[in-house]
């Protein structure tokens, strides 16, 4: 029997559910859609020929290069790093476990600058370890090392975060089963564990992904700014706008905006799949 508080919950008045709609989606039109639509109109203000030659400048595509580069390199470390640490949580009880998942949240509670100025401290030319990795000829800071650590840092949540609470809520009866049944540990994660968890695990790669290739703060501090060396898609489009090339900064912008709606796509695809039965 439905309860009486449960009927009036979700029996509003017609105006009501009106409103509640109209302010949603006038929100989403005012904060989302009219924003995407005035980079792509910028973008194509000048035509299509325009557009191209914004797109295939060699910097632009020299920062396009660089952003894929620190993201697939980010991104495959973050997923090793995602199922370790999950297992590990998800799975067994030690001293410092607690430790452990506080510093998975750390980067999403420290700003990207300051995780920039971080790496800096470390590696800069007076930083703690500087002098001595310039003495055996290794360059991190304003180089790719640095933007690739940077990225690391602040897109290493989310794998882990979306495997944790799934594998806790899974429970190890099925991988403690293959186990008696003299399955081996390899054997056991191929064939038990990560057909479980594998929409999980693909949510969380699209998330970090679209995050390593939008990162701007941590990588802005670390990368020098050097043009067609260190330059990011953000960075470069930073550096348009501030030139007042304007249509130029909303063409590369717009591959951001892109590259934002494939991974929301890709993330509600997941998503449905993760809830149907």
């Amino acid at each position: 029997m439905i309860e009486p508080s449960a009927v009036a919950a979700t029996s509003e008045p017609v105006w009501v559910r009106r409103i509640v709609i109209a302010i949603a989606v006038g929100f989403v039109g005012l904060f989302v859609v009219v924003p995407l639509a005035a980079v792509f109109g910028e973008a194509l203000r000048n035509g299509l020929a325009a557009y191209g030659n914004a797109i295939v400048d060699p910097i632009a595509l020299a920062a396009i290069k660089l952003t894929f580069l620190a993201a697939g390199v980010a991104v495959p470390l973050n997923v090793v790093f995602g199922i370790a640490a999950s297992w590990a949580i998800a799975r067994f009880r030690f001293a410092g476990r607690s430790v452990l998942i506080t510093v998975i949240d750390l980067p999403l509670a420290v700003s990207p600058v300051i995780a920039g100025m971080l790496f800096i401290l470390l590696f800069g030319k007076h930083g703690l370890v500087g002098p001595w990795v310039a003495d055996h000829g290794i360059k991190i800071v304003f180089a790719l090392p640095g933007i690739v650590l940077a990225t690391i840092f602040v897109t290493f949540p989310f794998v882990a975060r979306e495997l944790i609470p799934l594998m806790e809520s899974q429970g190890a009866e099925e991988e403690e089963a293959a186990i008696v049944l003299g399955a081996s540990g390899w054997q056991t994660f191929v064939r038990v564990t990560l057909p479980k968890i594998k929409w999980g695990l693909l949510y969380g790669v699209v998330l970090c992904t679209a995050r390593a290739m939008g990162e701007f703060g941590a990588v802005s501090v670390v990368s020098g700014h050097i043009r067609g060396r260190t330059n990011t898609l953000p960075l470069h489009v930073e550096i348009l706008y501030n030139e007042y090339e304007y249509q130029a900064a909303f063409a590369v912008a717009s591959l951001l905006a892109i590259l934002a709606l494939v991974s929301l796509v890709a993330r509600r695809v997941i998503a449905r799949r993760v809830e149907s039965p």
